[in-house]
């Protein structure tokens, strides 16, 4: 079925994708991946081709443009291009950290951080989870004091995606000098520079998605100017659940993607790989299998969609933007499990491109939230 997504501007921005993808990362992204980092090179590559920080507004040296369906088009590059790692990276950077900046950073903060995001001249990532705390930010230990005009940061932080290439984090720490779990308003949120007291752990090795780095932080008495706390104190869960819906969206459009294309490599693979004789896309059941796959993605896709639509109209409330991540999430799982059978053994071989998907799409039903805490959601407002 025809998708009705997308207008002229979307498939123009398209062709902008598809050559950053096919000059700046192609030649690169092997080497990357062994490396399990990415040059800020190509984050400058990125923001010089427009690629970064789209919302933006012009007087921040953004493109303005917040509609997400550019969004939508990038992150379908990057599946097609087998480039799930810089997906990943710039999915922090744009999806999780911008957002905050734009709807609370003050003026200054704005300025300070926008512009450089933009041209990929400041790298970002979001630093919540700790070893104790991933799902269950109330369970966040890392504290920020009051200390004359600004505060001391002291905590550790772990799962840190963009954490050793990037220039800040945004940092969730408690203010209120509690213990235990925190309440609603025991937390803030700060714009943490690199520098003094900031130090980047240990690389942690993943199963997929290598060319992202990540790692863990620790932060021994980071002193923080009062300029970069975002918002207002103690309204850091409040600010972390209002922004989860982009969040989850960007989650939901990675699988449709991914799961799109895993499925039209199969297809090219059934058709071009021989067995027994005859094209293995001759066999009953491969035809069987990849009729459920079609309808699968072509079912994700047209949910998620939907979804797009309704943030961009401002209607992506948390429970709907849990419901399409949790869906998202745990069909591309199956979609790449059956896409792998069918290529048999060469489905095992990490040089495939479904073998990496494999790996990948492991991780949705995790980052961002569980599967279970977005049916936990979605189940209490049920309830409700």
């Amino acid at each position: 079925m025809k998708r009705a997504l997308f207008e002229e501007d979307h498939e123009l921005f398209r062709d902008v994708a598809q050559e950053f993808n096919a000059r700046e990362i192609a030649p690169h992204y092997a080497q990357w991946d062994r490396e399990r980092i990415m040059p800020r090179s190509m984050w400058s590559a990125a923001g010089q081709q427009g690629l970064l920080g789209l919302a933006v507004p012009e007087e921040f040296g953004g493109a303005g443009m917040p509609d997400y369906r550019f969004r939508v088009v990038l992150d379908e590059e990057f599946a097609r291009a087998n480039h799930l790692g810089a997906a990943l990276a710039l999915h922090l950077h744009d999806d999780m950290v911008l957002p905050h900046l734009l709807a609370y950073g003050s003026d200054e903060l704005k300025q300070q951080w926008l512009p450089g995001m933009v041209t990929g001249e400041k790298i970002t990532s979001v630093a919540w989870t700790e070893p104790g705390a991933g799902s269950d930010l109330r369970g966040v230990r890392t504290k920020a004091v009051r200390d004359g005009d600004g505060w001391l940061i002291n905590g550790q932080k772990t799962f840190i995606g963009n954490g050793i290439s990037g220039d800040a984090s945004l940092v969730l720490a408690r203010t209120d000098g509690s213990t235990g779990r925190g309440g609603s308003e025991s937390f803030s949120l700060f714009m943490v520079e690199k520098g003094p007291g900031y130090e980047t752990g240990k690389q942690l090795d993943k199963m997929g998605l290598k060319a992202s780095d990540t790692s863990e932080l620790f932060f021994d008495s980071v002193r923080v100017p009062e300029a970069n706390l975002v918002g207002e104190a103690g309204h850091g869960l409040r600010y972390v659940a209002e922004q989860l819906p982009q969040g989850r969206l960007a989650i939901a459009v990675a699988s449709s993607a991914v799961a799109r294309t895993m499925y039209e490599t199969t297809v090219h693979y059934a058709k071009e790989r021989n067995a027994f004789g005859e094209r293995i896309i001759d066999f009953q059941n491969t035809r069987f299998e990849l009729a459920d796959i079609q309808t699968e993605v072509e079912v994700l896709e047209t949910y998620v969609d939907r979804a797009v639509v309704a943030f961009n109209e401002g209607a992506l409330d948390a429970v709907s933007a849990a419901r399409v991540k949790l869906w998202a999430s745990e069909r591309v799982k199956w979609v790449t499990d059956r896409c792998l059978q069918l290529h048999g053994g060469y489905g095992y071989i990490l040089e495939y491109p479904i073998a990496q998907a494999f790996l990948a799409v492991r991780l949705l039903s995790i980052f961002g939230g569980t599967s279970e805490i977005m049916r936990e959601t979605v189940g209490r407002h049920i309830a409700r």
